[in-house]
């Protein structure tokens, strides 16, 4: 089929001026306002980097990469554990109730959904879930996170069948830099 001199100048129109990618076109909509400004939103930054991490025998446990995402609202760690399993968890400092909320979610089918903050320079959440072998029982869990003076962090999980009466250890890890320090999105 042959083509019109009008068909093959516009192939080369769309050749020779690329279209600019949409952040840099004036689409004549204002720009959003910075979000995430404020110093409560740098809290969990420590926690951001590649790691290994070892158990509190001193064995590897597992590498964690924790990047900044959505232009540095929001914290997502992506865990693969010495077992090969693995799990991923959203972080995010909401100022609406002024506490950052953690959604974990992994390989085996596993939930938590956590709330606290910083206290004493550790992050601590904590939140309750029912409990995976009886559906009528709840189950409170604890994560806290403290950046040690040389530059590990060390996260110690508990939970608690009886509403924090008694706790038990589920992971007690340090975790040590093996790369970079994490990126904020672009």
């Amino acid at each position: 089929m042959p083509v019109s001199l009008g068909t093959a100048l516009l192939a080369v129109l769309f050749v020779a001026e690329p279209v600019p990618p949409a952040s840099s076109r004036n689409t004549g909509l204002p720009s959003p306002p910075a979000a995430c400004t404020s110093p409560e939103y740098r809290q969990f930054d420590f926690w951001v980097g590649e790691w290994t991490v070892t158990n509190a025998r001193g064995q590897f446990a597992g590498e964690n990469r924790v990047t900044l995402i959505q232009g540095g609202c929001a914290v997502q760690e992506s865990w693969t554990g010495a077992d090969g399993e693995s799990g991923t968890s959203f972080n995010g400092y909401f100022d609406g109730d002024r506490k950052w909320h953690q959604t974990w979610l992994d390989s085996t089918g596993g939930r938590l959904d956590l709330a606290g903050g910083l206290v004493g320079g550790k992050m601590i959440l904590r939140g309750e879930v029912p409990d995976r072998g009886d559906h009528g029982r709840k189950v409170l869990h604890q994560i806290t996170w403290e950046k040690r003076p040389d530059g590990r962090v060390r996260q110690i999980w508990q939970s608690s069948p009886d509403g924090g009466s008694s706790w038990k250890v589920v992971f007690d890890g340090t975790y040590a830099r093996t790369g970079a320090a994490g990126t904020a999105e672009n």
